[in-house]
Protein backbone atom coordinates (compact mmCIF):
# COMPACT_ATOMS: atom_id res chain seq x y z
CA UNK A 1 0.00 0.00 0.00
CA UNK A 2 1.16 3.49 -1.22
CA UNK A 3 1.02 5.58 2.21
CA UNK A 4 0.89 9.48 1.66
CA UNK A 5 0.94 12.13 3.52
CA UNK A 6 -2.70 12.59 3.67
CA UNK A 7 -2.67 9.43 5.33
CA UNK A 8 -0.67 10.28 8.01
CA UNK A 9 -2.19 13.45 8.56
CA UNK A 10 -5.57 11.29 8.91
CA UNK A 11 -3.71 9.21 11.31
CA UNK A 12 -2.51 12.15 13.48
CA UNK A 13 -5.38 14.36 13.59
CA UNK A 14 -3.39 17.03 11.66
CA UNK A 15 -3.35 19.02 8.93
CA UNK A 16 -1.08 17.51 5.54
CA UNK A 17 0.69 21.30 6.18
CA UNK A 18 1.60 20.41 9.43
CA UNK A 19 3.42 17.07 8.40
CA UNK A 20 5.23 19.30 6.38
CA UNK A 21 6.75 21.09 9.37
CA UNK A 22 6.84 18.15 11.15
CA UNK A 23 9.21 16.42 8.19
CA UNK A 24 11.19 19.42 7.49
CA UNK A 25 12.32 20.00 11.23
CA UNK A 26 10.18 23.79 10.88
CA UNK A 27 10.31 25.42 14.35
CA UNK A 28 6.11 26.72 14.81
CA UNK A 29 5.16 22.68 15.91
CA UNK A 30 4.32 22.16 19.41
CA UNK A 31 6.15 19.57 21.06
CA UNK A 32 3.08 17.07 21.65
CA UNK A 33 1.73 17.73 17.82
CA UNK A 34 5.69 16.48 16.49
CA UNK A 35 5.21 13.78 18.78
CA UNK A 36 1.83 12.12 17.31
CA UNK A 37 3.01 12.77 13.63
CA UNK A 38 6.40 10.82 14.18
CA UNK A 39 3.93 7.92 15.97
CA UNK A 40 2.01 8.19 12.98
CA UNK A 41 4.71 8.10 10.66
CA UNK A 42 6.43 5.05 12.29
CA UNK A 43 2.95 3.38 12.70
CA UNK A 44 1.91 3.51 8.74
CA UNK A 45 5.49 2.89 7.21
CA UNK A 46 5.66 6.00 5.82
CA UNK A 47 8.75 7.20 3.76
CA UNK A 48 8.39 10.79 2.80
CA UNK A 49 10.15 10.89 -1.02
CA UNK A 50 11.98 13.83 -1.81
CA UNK A 51 9.26 15.82 -3.82
CA UNK A 52 7.10 15.34 -0.57
CA UNK A 53 10.01 16.92 1.46
CA UNK A 54 8.49 20.83 1.39
CA UNK A 55 4.52 21.03 1.27
CA UNK A 56 4.87 24.69 0.93
CA UNK A 57 7.02 24.70 -2.05
CA UNK A 58 4.93 21.58 -3.69
CA UNK A 59 1.39 24.30 -2.91
CA UNK A 60 -0.58 24.10 -6.37
CA UNK A 61 -1.71 27.75 -6.41
CA UNK A 62 -5.12 26.53 -7.64
CA UNK A 63 -8.35 26.42 -5.83
CA UNK A 64 -11.11 23.98 -7.19
CA UNK A 65 -14.54 24.83 -7.62
CA UNK A 66 -17.55 22.48 -7.92
CA UNK A 67 -20.81 24.19 -8.90
CA UNK A 68 -24.00 22.34 -10.01
CA UNK A 69 -24.82 24.16 -13.47
CA UNK A 70 -22.24 27.02 -14.20
CA UNK A 71 -25.72 27.72 -16.96
CA UNK A 72 -27.14 29.70 -14.07
CA UNK A 73 -26.87 33.43 -12.84
CA UNK A 74 -26.40 32.11 -9.66
CA UNK A 75 -23.24 29.89 -9.75
CA UNK A 76 -21.64 32.01 -12.50
CA UNK A 77 -21.84 35.35 -10.05
CA UNK A 78 -20.44 33.03 -6.88
CA UNK A 79 -17.80 32.28 -8.80
CA UNK A 80 -16.92 35.24 -9.93
CA UNK A 81 -16.36 36.35 -6.51
CA UNK A 82 -14.00 33.07 -6.05
CA UNK A 83 -11.89 33.93 -8.60
CA UNK A 84 -11.48 37.72 -8.10
CA UNK A 85 -10.36 36.72 -4.35
CA UNK A 86 -8.28 34.23 -5.19
CA UNK A 87 -6.55 36.21 -8.02
CA UNK A 88 -5.74 38.75 -5.69
CA UNK A 89 -4.26 36.29 -3.31
CA UNK A 90 -2.49 34.46 -6.22
CA UNK A 91 -4.55 31.36 -6.36
CA UNK A 92 -5.67 30.19 -9.68
CA UNK A 93 -9.55 28.23 -9.94
CA UNK A 94 -10.66 25.57 -11.33
CA UNK A 95 -13.93 25.70 -12.59
CA UNK A 96 -16.03 21.76 -12.58
CA UNK A 97 -19.72 21.82 -13.52
CA UNK A 98 -21.49 18.65 -12.22
CA UNK A 99 -24.52 19.43 -14.31
CA UNK A 100 -27.23 18.42 -11.23
CA UNK A 101 -25.63 14.58 -10.73
CA UNK A 102 -24.63 13.60 -7.91
CA UNK A 103 -22.14 10.82 -9.17
CA UNK A 104 -20.16 13.46 -11.72
CA UNK A 105 -19.57 16.12 -8.50
CA UNK A 106 -17.88 12.99 -6.47
CA UNK A 107 -16.10 12.30 -9.81
CA UNK A 108 -14.97 15.77 -10.15
CA UNK A 109 -14.10 15.79 -6.41
CA UNK A 110 -11.93 12.77 -6.27
CA UNK A 111 -9.73 14.14 -9.76
CA UNK A 112 -9.33 17.33 -7.50
CA UNK A 113 -7.78 15.81 -4.70
CA UNK A 114 -5.90 13.55 -6.44
CA UNK A 115 -4.47 16.56 -8.68
CA UNK A 116 -3.22 17.83 -5.43
CA UNK A 117 -5.35 21.23 -5.43
CA UNK A 118 -4.73 23.78 -2.54
CA UNK A 119 -9.20 23.28 -1.42
CA UNK A 120 -12.31 22.82 -3.09
CA UNK A 121 -15.38 25.30 -3.32
CA UNK A 122 -18.50 23.34 -2.95
CA UNK A 123 -21.37 25.38 -4.07
CA UNK A 124 -24.90 24.20 -2.83
CA UNK A 125 -23.55 20.25 -3.22
CA UNK A 126 -25.92 17.27 -4.01
CA UNK A 127 -23.44 14.82 -2.01
CA UNK A 128 -24.12 14.18 1.87
CA UNK A 129 -22.80 16.13 5.09
CA UNK A 130 -20.99 12.60 5.64
CA UNK A 131 -18.82 12.22 2.78
CA UNK A 132 -17.97 16.09 2.97
CA UNK A 133 -16.68 15.75 6.17
CA UNK A 134 -14.88 12.77 5.61
CA UNK A 135 -12.78 14.38 2.87
CA UNK A 136 -11.70 17.26 5.54
CA UNK A 137 -11.01 14.37 8.13
CA UNK A 138 -8.34 13.75 5.81
CA UNK A 139 -6.72 16.93 5.62
CA UNK A 140 -8.36 18.57 2.58
CA UNK A 141 -9.31 22.04 2.63
CA UNK A 142 -13.00 22.19 1.99
CA UNK A 143 -15.46 25.14 2.08
CA UNK A 144 -19.43 25.14 1.50
CA UNK A 145 -21.80 27.82 -0.16
CA UNK A 146 -25.39 27.30 -0.28
CA UNK A 147 -25.81 25.40 3.82
CA UNK A 148 -24.46 24.62 7.22
CA UNK A 149 -22.00 21.70 7.77
CA UNK A 150 -21.51 20.95 11.45
CA UNK A 151 -17.69 20.73 10.77
CA UNK A 152 -15.15 22.45 12.79
CA UNK A 153 -12.91 22.69 9.84
CA UNK A 154 -15.37 23.60 7.27
CA UNK A 155 -16.15 27.11 6.64
CA UNK A 156 -19.40 28.04 5.33
CA UNK A 157 -21.31 30.73 3.62
CA UNK A 158 -24.80 30.75 3.23
CA UNK A 159 -28.56 32.43 3.50
CA UNK A 160 -31.74 32.29 5.43
CA UNK A 161 -33.69 30.30 2.75
CA UNK A 162 -36.49 29.83 5.35
CA UNK A 163 -36.56 33.33 6.30
CA UNK A 164 -36.83 35.24 2.99
CA UNK A 165 -39.03 32.53 1.60
CA UNK A 166 -41.64 33.27 4.52
CA UNK A 167 -40.96 36.88 4.03
CA UNK A 168 -41.87 36.76 -0.11
CA UNK A 169 -44.99 34.70 0.64
CA UNK A 170 -46.28 36.79 3.79
CA UNK A 171 -45.97 39.90 0.93
CA UNK A 172 -48.01 37.86 -1.23
CA UNK A 173 -50.65 37.55 1.42
CA UNK A 174 -50.56 40.71 2.99
CA UNK A 175 -51.36 41.65 -0.52
CA UNK A 176 -54.93 39.90 -0.64
CA UNK A 177 -53.23 36.55 -2.02
CA UNK A 178 -54.02 33.43 -0.70
CA UNK A 179 -53.65 31.03 -3.90
CA UNK A 180 -50.37 31.27 -4.44
CA UNK A 181 -48.27 28.77 -6.35
CA UNK A 182 -44.92 27.97 -5.59
CA UNK A 183 -42.60 26.49 -8.10
CA UNK A 184 -39.57 24.52 -6.76
CA UNK A 185 -35.99 23.16 -7.57
CA UNK A 186 -35.21 19.53 -8.07
CA UNK A 187 -35.65 17.78 -5.02
CA UNK A 188 -31.94 16.83 -4.03
CA UNK A 189 -31.17 20.92 -3.85
CA UNK A 190 -31.22 22.49 0.67
CA UNK A 191 -31.89 25.54 -1.47
CA UNK A 192 -35.39 24.27 -2.88
CA UNK A 193 -36.96 22.43 -0.17
CA UNK A 194 -35.55 25.41 2.60
CA UNK A 195 -37.40 27.56 0.07
CA UNK A 196 -40.41 25.15 0.19
CA UNK A 197 -40.51 25.26 3.87
CA UNK A 198 -40.38 28.91 4.21
CA UNK A 199 -43.39 28.81 1.98
CA UNK A 200 -45.30 26.41 3.91
CA UNK A 201 -44.73 28.50 7.58
CA UNK A 202 -46.38 31.64 5.85
CA UNK A 203 -49.24 30.21 4.87
CA UNK A 204 -49.09 27.97 8.73
CA UNK A 205 -48.83 31.68 10.12
CA UNK A 206 -52.09 32.97 8.38
CA UNK A 207 -53.80 30.14 8.78
CA UNK A 208 -54.48 29.45 4.80
CA UNK A 209 -54.72 25.94 4.14
CA UNK A 210 -51.77 24.31 1.92
CA UNK A 211 -52.90 23.30 -1.38
CA UNK A 212 -50.95 20.88 -2.45
CA UNK A 213 -52.02 21.35 -6.47
CA UNK A 214 -50.70 24.20 -6.09
CA UNK A 215 -46.94 23.13 -5.43
CA UNK A 216 -44.60 22.24 -8.54
CA UNK A 217 -41.41 21.25 -9.86
CA UNK A 218 -39.09 23.41 -12.24
CA UNK A 219 -35.57 21.73 -12.06
CA UNK A 220 -34.03 25.81 -11.63
CA UNK A 221 -34.40 26.31 -15.39
CA UNK A 222 -36.19 27.98 -17.59
CA UNK A 223 -37.89 25.14 -19.56
CA UNK A 224 -38.80 23.44 -16.26
CA UNK A 225 -40.90 26.62 -14.87
CA UNK A 226 -42.13 26.81 -18.07
CA UNK A 227 -42.82 23.00 -18.44
CA UNK A 228 -44.40 23.66 -14.67
CA UNK A 229 -46.58 26.50 -15.46
CA UNK A 230 -48.08 23.97 -18.20
CA UNK A 231 -49.12 21.56 -15.84
CA UNK A 232 -51.04 24.01 -13.62
CA UNK A 233 -52.97 25.05 -16.22
CA UNK A 234 -53.64 21.69 -17.43
CA UNK A 235 -55.15 20.98 -13.67
CA UNK A 236 -57.27 24.38 -14.00
CA UNK A 237 -55.80 24.97 -10.66
CA UNK A 238 -57.42 28.51 -9.57
CA UNK A 239 -54.47 30.82 -8.42
CA UNK A 240 -53.38 34.62 -8.37
CA UNK A 241 -49.59 34.61 -7.34
CA UNK A 242 -46.40 32.54 -8.33
CA UNK A 243 -43.50 32.16 -6.34
CA UNK A 244 -40.67 30.83 -8.19
CA UNK A 245 -37.45 29.42 -6.07
CA UNK A 246 -35.34 30.79 -8.64
CA UNK A 247 -35.64 34.09 -11.17
CA UNK A 248 -34.79 31.66 -14.60
CA UNK A 249 -37.66 29.71 -13.76
CA UNK A 250 -39.92 32.72 -13.41
CA UNK A 251 -38.73 33.21 -16.87
CA UNK A 252 -40.46 30.40 -17.96
CA UNK A 253 -43.52 31.18 -16.06
CA UNK A 254 -43.50 34.36 -18.51
CA UNK A 255 -43.31 32.42 -21.43
CA UNK A 256 -45.74 30.44 -20.58
CA UNK A 257 -48.21 33.23 -19.68
CA UNK A 258 -47.08 34.86 -22.71
CA UNK A 259 -49.05 31.90 -24.73
CA UNK A 260 -52.10 32.54 -23.02
CA UNK A 261 -52.44 36.21 -23.06
CA UNK A 262 -52.19 35.82 -19.22
CA UNK A 263 -51.39 39.64 -18.35
CA UNK A 264 -48.40 40.27 -15.46
CA UNK A 265 -48.97 41.67 -13.21
CA UNK A 266 -52.98 42.27 -13.95
CA UNK A 267 -53.58 38.65 -13.95
CA UNK A 268 -51.21 37.16 -12.05
CA UNK A 269 -48.12 38.01 -9.26
CA UNK A 270 -45.12 36.64 -10.12
CA UNK A 271 -41.76 36.80 -7.61
CA UNK A 272 -38.76 35.17 -8.07
CA UNK A 273 -35.39 34.45 -6.26
CA UNK A 274 -31.91 35.32 -6.95
CA UNK A 275 -32.10 39.11 -8.52
CA UNK A 276 -30.19 37.55 -12.01
CA UNK A 277 -29.52 40.98 -14.28
CA UNK A 278 -32.26 39.84 -16.78
CA UNK A 279 -34.92 40.76 -13.92
CA UNK A 280 -34.34 44.42 -14.17
CA UNK A 281 -34.55 44.32 -18.17
CA UNK A 282 -37.72 42.29 -18.82
CA UNK A 283 -41.31 43.15 -19.13
CA UNK A 284 -42.73 43.68 -16.61
CA UNK A 285 -39.35 43.96 -14.58
CA UNK A 286 -39.56 40.65 -12.23
CA UNK A 287 -40.13 40.79 -8.33
CA UNK A 288 -36.77 38.84 -6.86
CA UNK A 289 -34.74 38.34 -3.80
CA UNK A 290 -31.15 39.26 -4.12
CA UNK A 291 -28.44 37.35 -2.43
CA UNK A 292 -24.97 39.00 -2.28
CA UNK A 293 -24.14 36.20 -4.69
CA UNK A 294 -20.33 37.76 -5.44
CA UNK A 295 -20.03 38.33 -1.83
CA UNK A 296 -20.54 35.20 -0.83
CA UNK A 297 -17.80 33.86 -2.83
CA UNK A 298 -15.42 36.11 -1.85
CA UNK A 299 -16.08 35.60 1.62
CA UNK A 300 -15.94 31.90 1.44
CA UNK A 301 -12.82 31.97 -0.62
CA UNK A 302 -10.64 34.43 1.80
CA UNK A 303 -11.58 32.36 4.42
CA UNK A 304 -10.31 29.24 3.08
CA UNK A 305 -7.33 30.58 1.98
CA UNK A 306 -6.97 31.89 5.52
CA UNK A 307 -6.74 28.42 7.31
CA UNK A 308 -4.98 27.03 4.27
CA UNK A 309 -2.07 29.45 5.18
CA UNK A 310 -1.96 29.56 8.61
CA UNK A 311 -3.07 25.93 9.03
CA UNK A 312 -5.78 27.26 11.85
CA UNK A 313 -9.46 27.02 12.29
CA UNK A 314 -10.41 29.91 13.67
CA UNK A 315 -13.66 30.05 15.78
CA UNK A 316 -15.84 32.27 13.08
CA UNK A 317 -16.62 29.68 10.43
CA UNK A 318 -20.01 29.98 9.69
CA UNK A 319 -21.04 32.95 8.05
CA UNK A 320 -24.76 33.84 7.36
CA UNK A 321 -25.41 37.09 4.73
CA UNK A 322 -28.89 38.81 4.45
CA UNK A 323 -31.07 38.90 1.57
CA UNK A 324 -33.52 41.45 0.70
CA UNK A 325 -36.72 40.73 -1.10
CA UNK A 326 -37.08 43.54 -3.78
CA UNK A 327 -40.21 44.55 -5.61
CA UNK A 328 -41.01 45.38 -9.02
CA UNK A 329 -43.62 45.56 -11.56
CA UNK A 330 -44.17 41.98 -11.75
CA UNK A 331 -46.64 41.98 -8.44
CA UNK A 332 -49.37 44.07 -7.23
CA UNK A 333 -52.02 43.32 -5.08
CA UNK A 334 -54.98 41.45 -5.81
CA UNK A 335 -58.07 43.45 -6.69
CA UNK A 336 -55.92 46.68 -7.94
Amino acid sequence: MDIKIVDVASKAGVSPATVSRVLNKANNVTLKTRTKVMEAIQELGYHPNAAAKNLRSQRSMAIGVIAQDINSAYFTEIIKGVENMAYAQKYKVIICDSENQRDKEREYLNLLMDRTIDGVVLIAPLISDEEICQIADKGYSVGIIGRNINHEKIPCVFTDNVKFSQQVVLYLIENGHRDIVFISGYAESTDSYERLEGYLKALRDRQIPFRPELLENGDFNEDGGYEAMKRLFAKNAHFTAVYCANDEMALGVYKACAERNIRIPEDLSVIGVDNNRISKYITPTLSTVNQPKYTMGAILTEKMIDQMNDDVHHDKRVFVVDSEVIIRDSCKPLGE
